[in-house]
């Protein structure tokens, strides 16, 4: 279990991470590995292509807590992203997609 308990993990807030990257074989890998490796549990992921294929979107679903802004930073580093967005709990993207499976 990670170091924030069950009890406390279900009172925080959930925030939205938007991350353009490099769109080959490994780059959803090196994301949420850099996650796991700091267990930092992801609640939901979404990754698709724009553009011209070159590039691709990933949507993290994950817990808002202390930890948050630093695995902000570090995702940031990464080679293969090109930019980071933090949105609120209820964007769109996993409220319409988890409207769309209720239906």
């Amino acid at each position: 279990m990670n170091a924030v308990s069950r009890n406390e993990n279900q009172a925080l807030s959930r925030a939205v991470l938007e991350i353009d990257v490099a769109n080959h074989p490994g780059v959803m890998s090196h994301v949420v590995g850099l996650f796991s490796r700091r267990a930092y549990n992801v609640e939901g992921i979404l990754c698709l292509p724009v553009g011209d294929g070159r590039q691709s979107r990933i949507w993290l679903l994950v817990n808002e807590d202390q930890r948050l802004p630093q695995m902000i930073r570090q995702v940031e580093k990464l080679e293969d992203v090109s930019a980071v967005r933090r949105h609120h709990a209820d964007h769109a993207v996993f409220t319409d997609l988890e409207a769309f499976f209720q239906a």
